[in-house]
């Protein structure tokens, strides 16, 4: 078998590994090889070397383990032992002693880690742009950005570098490099995946979020990493929402009101998605849209802040000065407007809740139009904001989401969709978005 034309992904390699036409070595120095290639792209931060590689590679146990020599590549604000954390903020930089749970749980399946990968610094931003390691260029080239924060971990799969990749998604980090690489972003139910080991963005509402080429990889991923877990306090196990097996096809609504910034190819790609899923009906966006703009415009902001004052206060010229503004905006908001935020929000997840009465899924844009890196940079967050439009409400209203892609736009861009639904309706979202084969055509 030529090696170099083999797609890394968990189902395909293995059964290369069973069919006994490749071994995790000979993956290993494939992975070495792809990412010499690319060169200095700004995906990693830090990787394993050759022998720590070929050590991991020698130390699995059994070609039955689900991700056997399966190489995964982990967002730089994700515990690695043997590699240090630095949330793309040098300063910060420190050396954890244990794995994060979810790699921990990835290693045990047999999974190898490559290596940490780029993000915007703190997981603080939707356009990769925001870090000291660089700024990966989205895959599709033209210098579109790569999304973010989990930019680094995005490219990485979408390069062919890896597998699969691990990422977090708080308002759209895991989605939003999907959209703009071309890959499948799942966004778990808060809590169904540990973050003990995370750096928290907000606590209350982070995710470990999965990057991979196809649904069935990330419903392989998932089921390894979705597990309750003692050392993490917002760990919930399953419950509340159960999945019709005698419904063949899943009850999709589609917003109305959605504003693209004027990206007309955009938005004929997105109306051509919709018409193809055949929505049972529709529903106002601005409730979501509401309940996003708590996030960054609302008092959710002073989480930010509650997690890292202490580091800005000691270290305020190692924090980019966008990284910073956006997180010291928590200091605008009292006890009260966070109560008043959290007595609205409870409203809008009313509101949202009923919608489940006439539907299993919500279909919306991943992002309303892409930026390129030159263009960020002239407007560093009122463009992010835009990328968020469509992303941000989702874990404040307790829903799961996977994103995928949905071919290009007239002019070559790439489009995303992303399908909702509530808490613990992953299954049902995987199985939806993978009988809509015709999503991926151009």
């Amino acid at each position: 078998m030529q090696i170099a034309t083999v797609a890394l992904g968990v189902r395909s390699l293995r059964a290369a590994y069973r069919s006994g036409a490749l071994t995790p070595h000979d993956v290993v120095d494939e992975v070495l090889a792809r990412i010499a290639a690319r060169g200095d792209d700004g995906v990693w931060i830090s990787r394993s070397t050759r022998a720590e590689l070929h050590e991991q590679a020698a130390a699995l146990r059994s070609v039955d383990q689900p991700l056997y020599g399966v190489p995964f590549a982990v967002k730089d604000n994700i515990d690695v032992a043997g590699l240090p954390t630095t949330a793309a903020c040098p300063a910060f930089t420190h050396d954890p002693a244990a794995d994060a749970t979810a790699v921990r749980l990835l290693r045990e399946a047999g999974a190898i880690v490559v290596g940490k990968t780029n993000l915007d610094q703190f997981a603080t931003g939707l356009n990769g742009g925001r870090s000291p390691y660089g700024a990966p260029e989205s895959v599709f080239g033209g210098d579109l950005v790569s999304g973010g924060s989990s930019s680094g971990s995005a490219v990485a799969v979408a390069a062919g570098e890896v597998a699969f990749s691990l990422g977090t998604d708080t308002a759209g980090s895991g989605r939003v490099p999907a959209a703009m690489n071309g890959i499948v972003g799942l966004k778990p139910t808060r809590g169904l995946v540990s973050t003990a080991g995370v750096l928290p963005a907000c606590r209350s509402l982070d995710c470990v979020s999965v990057f991979t080429h196809d649904l069935d990889d990330a419903a392989d991923v998932l089921a390894v990493l979705a597990h309750p877990d003692p050392a993490d306090p917002w760990s919930r196990p399953v419950s509340g929402y159960e999945c019709s097996s005698t419904r063949i096809h899943s009850r999709v609504l589609v917003p109305t009101g959605l504003d693209f910034e004027g990206d007309t190819a955009m938005e004929a790609a997105f109306a051509a998605v919709a018409e193809r899923a055949e929505p049972v009906g529709t529903t106002p966006v601005g409730p979501l849209q509401e309940a996003g703009d708590l996030l960054y415009t609302g008092p959710w902001v002073a989480e930010r802040l509650a997690g890292l004052e202490s580091f800005l206060a000691e270290h305020p010229d190692d924090v980019l000065p966008v990284t910073r503004a956006v997180i010291e905006a928590g200091h605008g908001f009292s006890a009260v407007d966070a109560f008043r935020g959290r007595h609205r929000l409870q409203e809008l997840r009313a509101w949202c809740d009923r919608l489940w009465d006439r539907a299993d899924a919500l279909l919306l844009p991943t992002v309303p139009t892409t930026f390129t890196r030159a263009q960020l940079a002239e407007q560093p967050v009122a463009r992010n904001l835009v990328l968020g439009r469509y992303t941000q409400f989702a874990n404040l209203l307790d829903l799961a989401a996977v994103a995928v892609p949905a071919g290009t736009t007239a002019d070559g861009r790439p489009v995303g969709v992303t399908l909702l639904g509530p808490a613990f309706s992953e299954d049902r979202l995987i199985a939806t978005a993978r009988r809509m084969t015709t999503w991926e055509a151009a």
